[in-house]
This record gives C-alpha cells, sequence and structure tokens, in this order.
C-alpha cells in the first residue's frame, strides 16, 4: 500500500518553483490553513492578514491547476481548530496519512512549533529547505564567531564575491563596494516621480470573512481595490515596472522622504519575496541585466539595490538566527514606556510622524528611511519598550515577518542589542529629518529649536538621550563628539526640563 504523505504550506512559503512542484503525485497531499494562532499573536493591519490569506488562495488555486491535490483550510471553516497542530492531527486522521512534510520556517516560533508537533504526531516526519535563501540560517554565526559584533558590510563583499556580482576581474565594478554617500539625497524634484504600479484586487470576501471572526486589526484598505500583488505573475509585473521606472533613480533617492509620493522609486518588493512569490536571486538578476542593457542606469542605482537583497536581507536573516531566542528579550537601555497612542492613529502635530505612520495605516509601507528615522527614531528617543515596537513594527507591514523585523527594529533601529548590528544608535535630531524630507516645511513646530512650545520634539529629545544614557554610550568611538558638543551646551537644564516634559506627555504631540 502507498505512503500517504501530508505537506505543510505556510503563509511565507508560496514558491510555485519549489522541488516539492515539480512533479504531481496522488499520494501527496497539500494542506495550507488560515488560523487564528497566526492573524492573533500580534494585532496586524487590515491589509497584512487579507495579502497573506488571498495569496494563500491563489497558491492554492495555481497548485490544483498544476495538478496536486491540495486541502485548504478557511479561516471560518466549521471544522477549523484554528492551530496548526490540532487541524494536521483532524487531517491526519481524516485521510489517513502516514508521512508528514514540512519546509524550514523562517520564523523561531514556528520552527519550534512544528518540530514539536511532527514529534507529537507519531508519524515519520520530513523537512525541507525551503529552496529561498542564498545562505544557510548559520552563515553570520560561522563569519563572525567570536567577534563582539558583526559587521554588514564584510559580509555583503564576502556575497559579491561568493555570487559574482557586480564584480570584475575579482575587483568591484567601479572600483567601490558601496555608493552609500552618493545615494543619501534628498528628493529635488529634478526627475519625475514614476506612478506606482499597483493592482485591483478584490478581497472583499476576505475582508468580511476576517470582521465576522472577530480578528482584531488596525489600518485602512479598500477590499474591492486592494494594491498589492496576489501570486507570482502580479509581483513578476512589479518587478518589471521598478526595472523600467525606478531603478534609474533608485539609489540617489533611496534615502529620501516626500509627501509628494509614498513610493518614491522604491520597488516595494519585500511582500513578494518575504512570501517567496519571487526568489532574491531572479529579482538581482533582472536589476542586473537591466543595468547591463541601458546606459542611463548608472552603477550607483544598481549597487544600492542590490545591497539591500544581497547584502542586508540575507545579513539580517542571519543575525536573527544566531541572537534568538535571546534577542526577544534584549533591552539594552531599560527601555519601559509605552509606545504613544498615534502610532495608531497617525494623529499627531509632529508633520514627519503624521506622514510615516499616516501613510503606514494607508498603505500598510514605508520605506527604510520612514522605518529607521523617522518612527523608529521617535520611540528611541521616547524609551519605549523594545517589545512594543516589535510589536508594532510586526502588525503594521505587509512585509513584515519577524526573521526581517526583529533584527531591523530591534537591533537595527531600537539598539536593544547593544551594539551587536549597529556600531552606535540610528537617532537623529529634526535637523537629519528635515535635510532628507518635505516634512518640516507645514509642521506645527519649528524644526530648528530646541525649547519652547513650538520647538521640534526630536531637538531636545536627542540631547536628552545622549544625557541619560552616558553611562552607557560615552565608551563608544562613534558617539565621542556628541558628548563633547553636549559638554559645550550652556542651555543644558532647559533642554532636559524641554525633553522630561514631552516624555510626561507623549501622547499630546
Amino acid at each position: 500500500m502507498p505512503k500517504k504523505t501530508l505537506r505543510l504550506i505556510l503563509g511565507d512559503q508560496l514558491d510555485e518553483q519549489h522541488a516539492w512542484f515539480r512533479h504531481t503525485d496522488p499520494n501527496v497531499t497539500y494542506i495550507l490553513m488560515e488560523v487564528r494562532q497566526e492573524t492573533d499573536y500580534v494585532k496586524h493591519h487590515i491589509q497584512k492578514v487579507a495579502a497573506f490569506f488571498v495569496a494563500m488562495r491563489a497558491f492554492a488555486a495555481r497548485l490544483q491547476k498544476l495538478g496536486h491535490r491540495v486541502i485548504y483550510i478557511h479561516l471560518d471553516d466549521p471544522e477549523n481548530r484554528q492551530s496548526f497542530e490540532e487541524n494536521l492531527e483532524l487531517t491526519i486522521r481524516n485521510e489517513g496519512v502516514s508521512h508528514f512534510e514540512f519546509l524550514n520556517p523562517d520564523e523561531y516560533r514556528l520552527d519550534r512549533q512544528l518540530k514539536d508537533i511532527a514529534e507529537r504526531l507519531a508519524l515519520p516526519w520530513k523537512i525541507r529547505d525551503t529552496e529561498h535563501f542564498l545562505t544557510d540560517r548559520d552563515a553570520i554565526a560561522i563569519q563572525f564567531a567570536g567577534k563582539k559584533r558583526y559587521l554588514m558590510e564584510s559580509f555583503y563583499r564576502r556575497m559579491r564575491k561568493e555570487f559574482d556580482i557586480l564584480m570584475e576581474h575579482g575587483k568591484p565594478v567601479g572600483g567601490k563596494w558601496n555608493y552609500d554617500v552618493k545615494n543619501r539625497k534628498p528628493y529635488d524634484g529634478k526627475v519625475p516621480i514614476p506612478e506606482p504600479l499597483i493592482f485591483n484586487n478584490n478581497v472583499t470576501d476576505i475582508v468580511e470573512t476576517i470582521e465576522s471572526s472577530g480578528v482584531r486589526t488596525f489600518g485602512k484598505i479598500r477590499p474591492e481595490r486592494f494594491i498589492w500583488p496576489i501570486d507570482r505573475s502580479q509581483s513578476l509585473a512589479l518587478l518589471k515596472a521598478f526595472l523600467k521606472d525606478a531603478l534609474p533613480r533608485f539609489g540617489t533617492y533611496q534615502d529620501a522622504m516626500t509627501t509628494q509620493s509614498w513610493a518614491l522609486f522604491h520597488s516595494r518588493l519585500s511582500y513578494s519575496m518575504n512570501t517567496k512569490m519571487l526568489h532574491p536571486m531572479e529579482v538581482i538578476g533582472a536589476a542586473m541585466i537591466e543595468w547591463e542593457r541601458r546606459e542611463e542606469i548608472s552603477v550607483q542605482q544598481v549597487e544600492g539595490f542590490v545591497r539591500q537583497i544581497l547584502g542586508w536581507r540575507e545579513y539580517m536573516r542571519g543575525v536573527y538566527w544566531d541572537l534568538m531566542p535571546d534577542f526577544s528579550e534584549m533591552n539594552f537601555f531599560n527601555h519601559d514606556a509605552a509606545l504613544p497612542d498615534f502610532y495608531w492613529t497617525g494623529d499627531t502635530r509632529m508633520a514627519c510622524l503624521k506622514a510615516a505612520i499616516g501613510q503606514s495605516l494607508e498603505h500598510a509601507y514605508a520605506h527604510h528611511i520612514q522605518r529607521l528615522m523617522v518612527t523608529g527614531n521617535f520611540a528611541l528617543l521616547a524609551g519605549v519598550h523594545p517589545d512594543a515596537v516589535d510589536e508594532w513594527y510586526l502588525g503594521i507591514y505587509i512585509d513584515a515577518v519577524e526573521w526581517v523585523e526583529k533584527p531591523n527594529t530591534r537591533g537595527m533601529s531600537q539598539f536593544a542589542d547593544g551594539g551587536r548590528i549597529a556600531t552606535k544608535p540610528y537617532i537623529s535630531s529634526a535637523r537629519y529629518i528635515h535635510s532628507m524630507s518635505d516634512y518640516c516645511r507645514d509642521c506645527h513646530y519649528r524644526h530648528k529649536e530646541k525649547f519652547g512650545d513650538h520647538a521640534c520634539p526630536f531637538n531636545a529629545l536627542y540631547w536628552e538621550f545622549f544625557a541619560r544614557h552616558r553611562d552607557r554610550l560615552a565608551s563608544n568611538p562613534r558617539i565621542g563628539m556628541m558628548y563633547r558638543t553636549w559638554d559645550r551646551m550652556k542651555e543644558k537644564e532647559r533642554i532636559l526640563n524641554r525633553a522630561g516634559a514631552l516624555r510626561q506627555h507623549l501622547n499630546s504631540l
């Protein structure tokens, strides 16, 4: 009697090119499920929940069209037990399954949970690799063994050499590994911002199911005009549009922020890659081909894009697996403040936060500088507990899965790891935000002032942060100049009083 195998597919494992799907087998059944376990572990943006569900349903339909046997458990199915373990037990019993298989989960909690479940099922079981990432989980741990901190640049250069990307005769194309210095320009209006490609997917039935099931969400959605890609075909169309319209200016303006556009020159491909509808190497390869065939695309544009995927994305994944599970408890500054209420509403007089949060609520998206230097920067200066910051970032962004969210948020943004990832806290006064955006132009607060009712809160909070954490930061060689500047200031008391009042009344800003 042939063995009957059940294979579990998670919501971020929607890769139709995986070896699992190269051949059909009547004795292999794939199972996907919408469960409250996943909708409820943090409060999610409604677009994020809808995006995962609609993509999972599209993927299940695609597998069936290719001839595979698929079981799909909807959120409101009366038989849905709302957890992986109970649904698997029920399906195994009903289907007479004799073997269980799953792909390596990318989140620590699911990795541990599925292995525990497999052990309890009392069936032969097997784990397969997702075939998605370019490095093993332990790549960072091996490369930086015995070191106090990681260096992304070292990792990135190794990856460039290993995969022969932007290399020529063993040296980096253009003579430089990194064009970051050239890629820090504010948007100056010199070139038109391309209209972002959006889709018109109808997810009305999914949104109705989410709401009727009592799933707690936040943010906005137009269910009849859902703008994000739901399958590989749409993801490829988004990639094509980025290469054609935005790559020629991507590097130059990748750090820019403006009220004129929520997408600027960014690819917005992270959701498609993080659900594995697109493979990172096919994205990099497509960018390389576009660069090689179009003279108007300079090396600085494509290098900045490649660095985000070949460098940063793979690097953060390795950091995550090296630091977990201790990572989730790290709180270097012992911060304990609550996240301000306006992070959930965008209702604040601070124009930069209003813009970045408002955009996030509207589209479930913000680019890396908005996340790092606006919302993350303020949360760090305000002393918000890293747990609260983690939960917000994990919930609000459509591309947020823990392996990439946690190291970027808890490590890079909040410095809760004490410097394993970043060599210094990424904080700034209003000066940086003003230099990189047009947010300050019509703000209630004045970006040049440190105190007074109309002084930008970033300024006093910035200097008070250094004063408050001097015992932890003074020995950092990258920060010494800031303490020398602080020590020369004559209005320390006014700054500290202003910052103290701000931190006492964060919700009124």
